[in-house]
C-alpha cells in the first residue's frame, strides 16, 4: 500500500471514531437539512483548522504531541492550556466508549446470559482496564479494513431495511430548543487534529502531500456519516436510539442487528484501550506520576463518573467536541497566528469556537 493511501486510512479511520453513533438520533430530532448544514459550515471550519495544524506539524520539530507544540509555539500557558484540555477531553472520550461499548455488550449478552447494564458496563471497562495495566496493543483498527466493513454494515442496513425506509422519517417537525444540539457531536465526530503530526511523518518524502490528504480523510467520514444517517433514521424515525443501532432491533430482527453489535463492541473496545494507553502515558511521562498510579487515575475515573450517574452519551460527546476541542481549536488558530501573522481569517473562527464553549457548558449543565 502507498503511503498516501495508508495516511489517507489512518486518518479517515482514526476520526471515524464513536461520535457517529450518536448523528442518526440526532438527525431526528433536527431534520436532515439541518444536519446537512452544520456538515457543511463545520465540516469547512473544521477542514481549515486540520489544514493549519498541517502547515504546523510543518514547521515544528517531529516527536511533539499537541501539548508539545503549543509550548513550541504559544510558550508555558500554552502547553499547560493544551495538556489540560486533553486530558480532560481525553477522559471524557474514554467515558464515552465506556457507556456506547458497554450498551452493545448489554444488548448482545443480556438476552443470553441475564444480568443488567451496570454489570455489563463494569465487565466492560474490567476486561479494557487489565489490558490497559499490562500495556497490550490490540491492533485497534487496522483502518483501511475498518473503512470497508463500516461501508459494508450500511449496505447492510440499507438493503435489509430498504422496504421500511420512509423518507418522511428524515424530516420531522423542527424542535428549536434542540437548533444548537449537532454542533458538539459533530466536531466531535469530525476531529483528526491530534493525528496529523503522526500522518505528515508517515509520509516521509512525501510531504507535501499532507494538505490534500486532510481534506480527503475528513471528505470520507462526512460521506460515510451522511450515509449512516440516512439508512438508520430513514429505517427507525422517532424509534433511533441514541447510539443508533439498537433501535434498529424492531425494525430489522435481532438476526441483523447481531453482527452490528459485534462491530460496535470492536470499535468502542479497540477505541477504549488505546485511549487509555495514551492517557496513562501522558499522566506517566508527561505528568512524571509514577506507572501504577498513573494506571489507575486513567482507568478508575472514566467508570466513577459512570457509576455516579455521567451515561448520557450525547452530552458527554457534545461537551468534549464543543468545549474541549473547541479549546483546541482556538489554540491552534493562534499557534497558526504565529507563522502567518495578519490572518484575519483567524478571528472570525476563533469566535465560532468560543461561542461554541459557552454554548457547550450550559447545556452540559442543564
Amino acid at each position: 500500500m502507498s503511503k498516501s493511501i495508508y495516511a489517507i486510512a489512518t486518518l479517515s479511520g482514526t476520526i471515524i471514531g464513536v461520535g457517529f453513533f450518536a448523528l442518526p438520533y440526532i438527525t431526528s430530532k433536527v431534520g436532515f437539512w439541518i444536519m446537512l448544514g452544520y456538515f457543511l459550515i463545520l465540516g469547512i471550519l473544521v477542514t481549515l483548522v486540520h489544514l493549519f495544524f498541517g502547515e504546523l506539524s510543518l514547521r515544528t520539530p517531529d516527536l511533539k504531541r499537541f501539548p508539545g507544540f503549543a509550548k513550541f509555539h504559544l510558550g508555558n500557558w500554552g502547553e499547560r492550556i493544551a495538556l489540560i484540555s486533553t486530558i480532560l477531553g481525553t477522559f471524557g472520550a474514554i467515558l464515552a466508549y465506556l457507556i456506547v461499548g458497554g450498551e452493545f455488550l448489554t444488548e448482545l449478552v443480556l438476552p443470553i446470559l441475564g444480568g443488567n447494564s451496570i454489570i455489563w458496563t463494569i465487565f466492560y471497562w474490567a476486561v479494557g482496564s487489565i489490558l490497559i495495566f499490562f500495556g497490550i496493543k490490540i491492533i485497534s483498527k487496522v483502518e483501511i479494513f475498518d473503512l470497508i466493513a463500516f461501508l459494508m454494515i450500511l449496505i447492510l442496513i440499507f438493503l435489509r431495511g430498504f422496504s421500511q425506509f420512509k423518507t418522511t422519517n428524515l424530516f420531522p417537525r423542527l424542535d428549536f430548543s434542540q437548533i444548537f444540539l449537532p454542533y458538539g457531536p459533530i466536531l466531535f465526530s469530525l476531529w483528526g487534529a491530534a493525528l496529523i503530526p503522526e500522518v505528515e511523518e508517515m509520509l516521509g518524502e512525501k510531504k507535501k502531500l499532507l494538505s490534500k490528504i486532510i481534506l480527503i480523510s475528513i471528505l470520507i467520514p462526512v460521506i460515510f456519516y451522511l450515509l449512516f444517517i440516512f439508512s438508520i433514521v430513514g429505517i427507525s424515525g422517532q424509534k433511533t436510539t441514541e447510539s443508533a443501532l439498537i433501535g434498529l432491533r424492531d425494525s430489522l430482527g435481532q438476526g441483523i442487528v447481531l453482527p452490528m453489535l459485534l462491530f460496535g463492541i470492536l470499535t468502542t473496545f479497540t477505541s477504549f484501550i488505546a485511549l487509555g494507553l495514551t492517557l496513562k502515558k501522558v499522566f506517566w511521562y508527561d505528568l512524571k506520576i509514577e506507572k501504577n498510579l498513573a494506571f489507575l487515575i486513567t482507568c478508575f475515573i472514566p467508570i466513577i463518573l459512570f457509576l455516579i450517574g455521567l451515561k448520557h452519551f450525547i452530552p458527554i460527546i457534545s461537551f468534549v467536541g464543543g468545549v474541549m476541542l473547541g479549546i483546541d481549536g482556538v489554540l491552534i488558530l493562534l499557534m497558526y497566528q504565529k507563522i502567518k501573522p495578519k490572518q484575519i481569517l483567524v478571528y472570525p473562527l476563533i469566535l465560532i469556537f468560543l461561542v461554541g464553549i459557552i454554548y457547550e457548558i450550559i447545556y452540559f449543565l442543564k
